[in-house]
């Protein structure tokens, strides 16, 4: 918990900083390439996750990825500060949240849908729709196919919950009969 709050900020001060260059696609990319790299190479993630390496030969090995995946200066110099401060390991945390951050910038939600069965493209784009309308957000949707729902999907925008799964129908039904 207490790393995801430091990732937070950090992430927070790179996209404020982002902001300032108009560079926030940019550096999301590129948190990205990183991310990406260290998930598919756990050897690569070892040497520079791990505090028993020392942090200047971190510090190198990182100055060589960032060169190849060419990351930009302001990104280098952060990578270099998380190792010094380490907090390399916060990465995925700073990517996630410097990710949401740009997202809510742009005016761009994301709704987490869990629907028995797959969605056609005409019904991710009813949704899409609907959810942007209700919202008065761009809604994107992430999909998630759950076996345990019945029937129906049940979206989650921020906060908001909207439950429109078979089950959920059927108890209020059940609790209407009830009375």
């Amino acid at each position: 918990m207490a790393n995801d709050a430091a990732g937070r900020r950090y992430a927070k001060a790179l996209f404020e900083l982002a902001q300032e260059e108009g560079r926030v696609d940019p550096l999301r990319q590129e948190l990205r390439a990183l991310g990406a790299l260290l998930e598919d190479n756990a050897e690569l993630a070892s040497v520079l996750l791990e505090p028993l390496h020392p942090a200047a030969q971190r510090r190198s090995v990182l100055e060589s990825i960032a060169v190849k995946i060419e990351a930009s200066p302001v990104l280098r110099h952060f990578y270099a500060f998380l190792i010094d401060q380490r907090r390399l390991v916060d990465l995925a945390t700073i990517e996630s949240e410097f990710g949401r951050l740009a997202d809510v910038a742009a005016g761009l939600t994301v709704a987490t849908i869990r629907t028995a069965n797959p969605l056609s493209e005409d019904q991710q784009s009813r949704l899409e729709r609907a959810l942007s309308t209700q919202s008065g957000r761009k809604v994107t949707l992430k999909i998630e196919v759950d076996p345990g729902l019945l029937g129906g999907l049940v979206a989650q925008v921020g906060d908001t919950v909207f439950d429109g799964s078979l089950s959920t129908q059927l108890n209020q039904l059940r609790a209407g009969l009830g009375k």
